[in-house]
C-alpha cells in the first residue's frame, strides 16, 4: 500500500491521472494507478488491468463505474490547487488570506521587499522577492495553477502575462479597467502569443458584484476562481499534508509501520445534499484526530468511530461504510443535510497519535 502513495507523489501533474479501487469481493480494496495511458502501479498481479484500460480511458468524472461486470471506484486526480499572485499590494493581501481559508496554496511574486514581507505576514506559503520575469521563470505551472495578476501597473502586467501565457494553467486573471486590459492584450497579440489563450484571460478580474474595497475585490476574485475550479470534475486527490503523514511512516522502524495504522476515509458515492463531493478524503489518526474532512457533524463522527474500531481490532484493512442522513433518526442526531454517502475506509501506514488516547 505504501508503494501506491509513493507512486501518487511522483505522478506527472499534466497527465490524465486516475486512481482505481476495485470494489467486488474477489479484489476488494485492490488498487490501480493510471497515468496517461499506462498503468504505473497495481497492487496485485492478478488484476486483469490490460482489459480495463480502454473503458477506463473513456471515464470523465470521479465516481463508481462498471468495467464489464467489475465494480470499481475511479478517481480522476488533481493536484493541490495553487494561486500564483503577481503583486503584493493591497488587493493581493486579502486574496492571500481568503485563498488560504478556501484551501489553495499561495505563492506571491513581488519585487519590493516591504510588500513581500506583507505577503508573508498575510499567510502566503511561498513568497518570491525578485523581478517578475525572474520569479515567473521558476514557476512551472500546471492544470491546477491559477494565475492572478494584480501588479501596480500595466507595464508589469504585460511582463507577467508574457511569461504566464506560455505556461500550463487552470486560470489567468488580471486586475484593471477594460481599457488597461485591452492595451495589454493587444501588446500580447503583437508579440505572437496564442490568441486563444489571450482571449481567455479573465479581465477585469473577479465576478461582477460591484466590489470597491480591496477586501470586496478579493471576495469577487476568489468567487471567480472557485467557480472556475468547480467546473472541472476532478477530485482534489491526495493533499500534500496527507501524503506526508502517510509516507512519513517510512522514517519509523518497520515494526512501528506494522503496528501503527491510520485509516483513510474517501467518499465514493454521494446522493442528495451531503456537504462534500465524491472523492473528498480524511485521514483518521489512531488517537481520533483527523487530517481533512468529509463534511463534519454526526456523519463524520460515525465514520471516525468505525475507523478507530478497525484500527483497534487490526482485523480489517478495508471496509465500506454507508451513512444515511435522510431519516428521522438522522434528523434527531443533527444530520440536517439530507444526503447519503458511501465511504471507503482503508487502513494505511503512517505516523500519528497513540492508541492509548
Amino acid at each position: 500500500m505504501l508503494e501506491f502513495f509513493k507512486a501518487i507523489k511522483e505522478l506527472e501533474p499534466n497527465n490524465r491521472n486516475m486512481a482505481v479501487t476495485l470494489l467486488d469481493e474477489e479484489f476488494f480494496g485492490e488498487k490501480l494507478l493510471i497515468s496517461g495511458s499506462s498503468v504505473v502501479y497495481q497492487s496485485s498481479e492478478a488484476i486483469p488491468s490490460p482489459s480495463y484500460l480502454p473503458k477506463l480511458a473513456e471515464i470523465q468524472n470521479t465516481g463508481i463505474c462498471f468495467v464489464g461486470e467489475t465494480r470499481m471506484f475511479c478517481e480522476i486526480l488533481g493536484r493541490p490547487k495553487k494561486i500564483v499572485i503577481c503583486g503584493g499590494g493591497h488587493v493581493s493581501l486579502p486574496i492571500t488570506k481568503i485563498g488560504r481559508m478556501t484551501g489553495f496554496q499561495i505563492h506571491v511574486l513581488e519585487d519590493r521587499p516591504k510588500f513581500a514581507d506583507w505577503a508573508r505576514s498575510a499567510g502566503a506559503q511561498e513568497v518570491t522577492c525578485e523581478p517578475f520575469e525572474r520569479g515567473l521563470a521558476s514557476v512551472k505551472g500546471d492544470k491546477d495553477t491559477f494565475f492572478v495578476v494584480v501588479t501596480r501597473g500595466h507595464r508589469y502586467d504585460q511582463i507577467c502575462l508574457e511569461a504566464i501565457t506560455e505556461k500550463e494553467h487552470a486560470y489567468i486573471g488580471m486586475i484593471g479597467s477594460k481599457r488597461r486590459a485591452a492595451i495589454v492584450k493587444e501588446a500580447l497579440l503583437e508579440l505572437g502569443k496564442d490568441p486563444d489563450v489571450v482571449n481567455r484571460i479573465y479581465t477585469p478580474i473577479g465576478l461582477d458584484i460591484g466590489a470597491e474595497t480591496p477586501e470586496e475585490i478579493a471576495v469577487a476574485v476568489m468567487a471567480e476562481l472557485i467557480q472556475v475550479k468547480n467546473r472541472e470534475k476532478r477530485s482534489f486527490g491526495y493533499s500534500k499534508e496527507l501524503l506526508e503523514r502517510i509516507l512519513g511512516g517510512q522514517e519509523i522502524n518497520e515494526k512501528n509501520i506494522v503496528n501503527l495504522k491510520n485509516v483513510l476515509a474517501t467518499i465514493i458515492m454521494r446522493k442528495g445534499s451531503a456537504p462534500r463531493e465524491t472523492g473528498a478524503k480524511m485521514l483518521i489518526l489512531p488517537d481520533g484526530n483527523c487530517i481533512g474532512t468529509i463534511g463534519g457533524g454526526c456523519a463524520e463522527a460515525e465514520v471516525v468511530r468505525i475507523a478507530r474500531s478497525m484500527t483497534r481490532s487490526g482485523e480489517e484493512t478495508c471496509r465500506l461504510c454507508h451513512v444515511d442522513m435522510t431519516g428521522e433518526d438522522a434528523q434527531e442526531e443533527g444530520m440536517v443535510c439530507g444526503g447519503v454517502i458511501d465511504v471507503l475506509l482503508e487502513a494505511v501506514p503512517g505516523t500519528g497519535g497513540s492508541m492509548d488516547s
